[in-house]
């Protein structure tokens, strides 16, 4: 094939090509957003239909959730579940140690203690084995998150959760309509998280999150702690008592009423971005020393983004880190103009706000769960933990050292021209082998 660009060779992706947006806006956006300004109902406490009541409406009518409560972010609705199912000082809430940082945030937000468990080396989820071995008679919670749109195993958590008496909240952020046995993941725990910040697969025009549950009273409980834990009641005037601990967490109807237009889509995107996204993993799929995503069986995968393992030597790359081949990998293919990126540098257990324990105070809440005489696992949390990350949490630990992702590109509906020569880029990288290899330090 031809030379490697960075080499100066001619690219696989023309930089004409590379330029693909996401989110798509199209007139209707627009017209919502109009609407909603004209309309003058730009919060969640108006009287009567407003955007934000519209989109907890139908979003909750399209995945058959029995409730959908608006608010101003994904984290936002973690950090509700988990106060709607009194996670407070003294309890532990079991995390994956590879995610996005809001999933070990929001028990903090609580003033909770995040445990960390290892994930699954094939869909990045919770591991349902380590999730058992972390619990302790202080666990009030499991957060699986659906990463990069995968499914987690829900069967065996919400299994290892009745056994245990423990809450179940998924943070779906990355996943909306995503499906585990035909059934919308955000429904099958006792609540789920949705995220709609800009990039992810629904999006509104900042950020945004939803909440959802089917139990009435936590759906009652997360709709007052967003508003100060005032008792909003339509047609009826605000008195402004609190009736428990809330915060300022509403969504506005500008946000709404974006988000409701993209919805209105939703179908349609997901329906190329399946098309388009397959096709493209079919042809990587036998490069050897490559692992592309795929889903649990029994599960729909929405692809949001798309994370590649790397193996060295399966490539014929002997005496190779994969850490070396990673970053040679991601030199060539970002010179042949596919976007892999690391996304993740670190597992959560060893981010500096958990390292450190920089919560709240002086150590809390962990210094809440130190006079007690069960323990934890070692490394599963404290200043301790820094000592045992590595065998602590072995998958999460390979899983940052050998992957690249692609994002955001994917998720336009008209990208399968673009994937098309990405995987163009892929196999002509294949087919140079050596040369990646001299790049990554391959000495025989």
């Amino acid at each position: 094939m031809n030379k490697l660009a960075v080499l100066g060779g001619t690219p696989a992706v023309a930089k004409t090509e590379r330029h693909v947006e996401w989110p798509v806006i199209e007139d209707e956006d627009r017209k919502a957003v109009l609407d909603a300004l004209d309309g003058g109902r730009f919060v969640s406490d108006a009287d009567g239909e407003t955007p934000v009541s519209s989109l907890e409406r139908q979003w909750a009518e399209r995945f058959g959730f029995g409730h959908c409560v608006a608010v101003a972010n994904g984290t936002a609705a973690l950090s509700l579940a988990l106060s709607a199912l009194g996670v407070g000082p003294g309890s532990e809430v079991i995390v994956p140690a590879l995610t996005f940082i809001a999933t070990g945030l929001a028990p903090l937000h609580n003033m909770a203690v995040p445990v960390f468990a290892d994930v699954d080396p094939v869909t990045f989820n919770l591991d349902p084995a380590d999730v058992e071995r972390r619990i302790t008679s202080r666990t009030r919670a499991i957060i699986p998150v659906h990463l990069h749109g995968a499914p987690a195993d829900m069967d065996r958590i919400n299994d290892i959760a009745r056994r245990h008496g423990i809450a179940v909240v998924e943070d779906a952020a990355q996943a909306p309509g995503a499906t585990h046995h035909g059934s919308p993941v955000g429904g099958l725990g006792d609540m789920g998280a949705f995220s709609l910040q800009v990039t992810k697969n629904i999006p509104t025009c900042g950020e945004g999150g939803l909440l959802v549950t089917n139990d009435d009273t936590l759906a009652e409980s997360a709709r007052r702690a967003r508003q100060f834990g005032e008792v909003m009641e339509s047609g009826k005037e605000r008195d402004y008592v609190s009736h428990q601990l809330g915060w300022n967490q509403k969504m506005n109807g500008i946000q709404a009423a974006f988000a409701t237009a993209q919805l209105s889509r939703f179908e349609e995107y997901e329906q190329a971005r399946q098309t388009n996204i397959g096709r493209f993993l079919g042809r990587l799929r036998d490069l050897p020393g490559l692992t592309v995503p795929r889903p649990l069986a029994g599960t729909t995968h929405v692809w949001h983004i798309l994370r590649f393992r790397f193996d060295p030597a399966a490539a014929g790359l002997h005496g190779v880190t994969p850490e070396r081949f990673r970053d040679a990998l991601r030199r060539v293919l970002r010179a042949e103009g596919v976007p892999m990126s690391r996304y993740q540098l670190m597992p959560l257990p060893d981010q500096t706000v958990f390292r450190e324990r920089a919560g709240f105070g002086r150590g809390y809440p962990w210094a809440a769960l130190d006079a007690g005489e069960e323990r934890p696992p070692a490394g599963s949390y404290g200043s301790q933990h820094s000592v045992h990350s590595h065998a602590q949490y072995p998958v999460s630990h390979e899983v940052v050292r050998d992957s690249l992702t692609i994002q955001k590109r994917h998720l336009n509906p008209g990208s399968g021209a673009l994937l098309d020569r990405y995987a163009d880029a892929f196999e002509k990288t294949w087919q140079h082998l050596d040369t990646v290899g001299s790049f990554a330090g391959v000495t025989a």
